[in-house]
């Protein structure tokens, strides 16, 4: 056998061991994607509750003194941003559409005139970030494709204390966040949201039957309103980040089974062009032998008639 021949059994060995990875890892991901979904739809009864009663304490009257999660700095200096990406890679541009579009935000709020702080969740934001010489101090990992309540509270508390700091004092004077929304299997969107300071009319409607709007005006708060935004946004907060952890998870399964089979797909295609391959350098052997044997023959003709 020629050595060129065992080269491409080589490779279609090696494509083939290849193809079962990819194909184990599709199948797990699409498993996951499932699972992901379930938590999505398990954890929307509460989003929906806490954003209607956000949406009736922020609304025009119900509360008349500013409060500061909701009341715009003067002169803000300081705006943290959040990026949520994945902790490992195989996942197609799913973390880099991500990192992307916070340095494009970036940019945005340094034209504002305002210094950026990150807060990285998942490995691929702090390697990203590590890489450049950039500050990782406030970094969460490990749980990006499984988040619990217990992860984004983590992160809320961290972004909530900066917040009440202010930008004057070390703090920030913004809060924004940047995820993947997951929309079904095939389409995932990149978000950006502002969380803090709050304006009801970003607030988002989470259910279409929320009719709290029409009642403001005959809700009494005990105690004043500022406590119940006190006691409130704070959960709304952790709330907002951990349906973006939900969905970002979803989201990264989804683009993991994307790129899995596109692997496969595309080591099903090699493994038909090497196997062509090696089959015209075994059919090129076979014609070389043939003349070899015929010359031979016809050697050894030409050789027995003189004599």
């Amino acid at each position: 056998m020629g050595a060129q021949l065992r080269e491409y059994r080589r490779r279609i060995k090696s494509v083939q061991s290849t193809k079962k990875i990819t194909r184990a890892m599709e199948l797990i991901a699409a498993s996951r994607i499932v699972k992901a979904q379930q938590r999505i739809a398990a954890s929307r009864p509460y989003s929906e509750a806490i954003t209607g009663v956000v949406r009736t304490v922020t609304a025009e009257g119900v509360v008349n003194e500013d409060h500061p999660l909701t009341t715009p700095r003067e002169n803000p200096s300081r705006a943290a941003l959040v990026l949520i990406t994945s902790d490992r890679g195989l996942a197609g541009g799913y973390s880099a559409n991500i990192l992307r579009a916070g340095e494009q935000r970036i940019a945005k709020l340094k034209e504002d005139g305002l210094e950026t702080v990150p807060f990285l969740i998942g490995r691929k934001a702090v390697s990203f970030y590590r890489f450049r010489g950039r500050d990782t101090s406030n970094a969460w990992s490990g749980f990006s494709e499984q988040p619990s309540y217990d992860d984004a509270r983590a992160v809320g508390e961290a972004l909530l204390e900066q917040f009440v700091k202010g930008g004057d004092d070390g703090g920030v004077d913004e809060i924004h966040l940047i995820y993947t929304r997951f929309e079904s299997m095939a389409t995932q969107k990149v978000q950006h949201v502002k969380l803090l300071p709050l304006d009801p009319d970003d607030v988002p409607a989470e259910s279409d039957d929320d009719d709290s709007g029409g009642a403001t005006g005959l809700i009494e708060f005990e105690p004043e309103g500022a406590g119940v935004l006190d006691a409130l946004l704070p959960r709304y907060l952790t709330a907002r980040i951990f349906a973006a952890m939900l969905d970002a998870a979803a989201s990264e399964q989804s683009a993991r089974r994307r790129a899995m089979k596109s692997a496969t797909d595309n080591a099903d295609e090699l493994i038909k062009q090497l196997t062509r391959d090696a089959n015209a350098a075994r059919q090129a052997e076979i014609t070389q032998e043939i003349m070899e044997i015929v010359g031979g023959a016809e050697a050894l003709a030409g050789t027995g008639s003189e004599l």
